[in-house]
């Protein structure tokens, strides 16, 4: 699924949406999302002049719209909005910085009405660069 894809499904857009393509997809279980960090991005302008490295909020941010995609990607959940409303044993291992291509993954763990749980891992070049648990609500658009 490329960007354009996402942009059917999730809401979000830029300069605050964060997925370059979904590689896999199970709806209501898991998904693979990719974000390709190009030294462009905006927020590397303050986070660090001379030594860029994503905000671990950011790589948050994307490991949460790959679990938006999980849920919103599914018929009776299409139109929605999936809103973040919590983080637990978050953990950052390594920097991200441009050229690094950060994989995405997320799995949805608990899903009851319109709030759920999911585990989310980022990884570069197959090293684990970010681990959270998530949770969410549904709501209408």
């Amino acid at each position: 699924m490329n960007q354009e894809e996402i942009k059917k499904i999730l809401p979000h857009r830029e300069p605050f949406l964060f997925l370059d393509e979904i590689t896999e997809l199970i709806s209501l279980k898991r998904a693979v999302g990719v974000k390709y960090i190009t030294e462009d991005e905006f927020y590397f302008k303050g986070h660090f002049p001379g030594k860029p490295v994503m905000p671990g909020v950011i790589i948050i941010e994307s490991l949460a719209q790959v679990g938006a995609v999980i849920l919103l990607s599914h018929e009776d959940y299409r139109g929605k909005i999936a809103y973040f409303t919590g983080i637990s044993n978050a953990k950052f291992r390594k920097s991200v910085v441009p050229g690094d291509k950060l994989i995405l993954e997320c799995e949805l763990t608990k899903f009851r009405a319109s709030f759920g749980f999911g585990t989310a891992k980022a990884y570069v070049d197959g090293q684990l660069v970010c681990e959270a648990e998530l949770s969410f609500a549904v709501g209408p658009a």
